[in-house]
């Protein structure tokens, strides 16, 4: 396999599972074979950070990266209150001090500030509990983050995988991933949830991995949370 760290040499927040996923995948599946070679040493990595990563999460909801990236530089522009920020994350309490119409001024909608204020007060007042995440299994965590008011199942998993790293989350409702497999395995013909979750049955218990590589086929840029 073309280019693959070792383990000593991964970045910051890198899955320990990675090379192994990738060894996996390539013997299972024949598509998945072709494409890891593709993207070298890129892999995923968490930002380490689970207020910012969920809050980018709803920012990002129903419009585009471009688009998602400009709203979040002005929202954590008025979060901060000061240029020269750390745009990549934000705080609860930070957030919570702001009212609504300098959020919307930042370019969110309403039901978007209702959210993130949803959101900054789960973390606040401790209903949120990161710590506990570690030793949580995957449906466990998803209840938890679905009780905050505009995450929904597609947004926990994006949470699984781009935060958590956990190597083994399919999430069927992700419109990138089953545009993936239907132009990788099925010519570009439209494929139903359960056509996906066949295929991925191959690529279990690296899921996650195989979703990332995917996405990748579709826009080499990867996405950050």
């Amino acid at each position: 396999m073309a280019a693959v760290r070792s383990a000593a040499a991964e970045p910051p927040g890198s899955p320990h599972y990675w090379d192994d996923a990738c060894k996996h995948l390539a013997r299972r599946d024949r598509v998945l074979k072709k494409l890891i070679p593709l993207f070298g040493e890129a892999r995923l990595a968490s930002r380490g950070d689970a207020f910012t990563t969920l809050a980018r999460s709803i920012i990002g909801q129903q419009i585009s990266v471009k688009a998602a990236q400009s709203v979040w530089e002005r929202f954590a522009l008025a979060v901060s209150g000061a240029p020269g920020i750390d745009k990549r994350r934000v705080s609860p309490k930070a957030v919570l001090a702001l009212d609504t119409p300098a959020l919307r001024a930042a370019g969110l909608s309403a039901r978007k500030c209702e959210y993130l204020q949803d959101l900054a007060q789960h973390f606040a007042d401790g209903r949120s509990k990161p710590a506990k995440w570690g030793e949580m299994d995957d449906e466990a965590i998803i209840a938890e983050l679905v009780a905050i008011r505009g995450i929904g199942r597609w947004t926990a998993e994006m949470f699984l995988i781009f935060h958590l790293l956990r190597p083994d989350v399919l999430p069927l409702d992700d419109l990138g991933l089953l545009k993936g497999i239907s132009l990788n395995y099925f010519s570009g013909e439209p494929v139903s949830r359960a056509e996906a979750r066949d295929v991925a049955e191959a690529w279990a218990p690296y899921r996650s991995v195989a979703t990332w590589y995917i996405w990748r086929s579709l826009d080499p840029l990867p996405v950050e949370y």
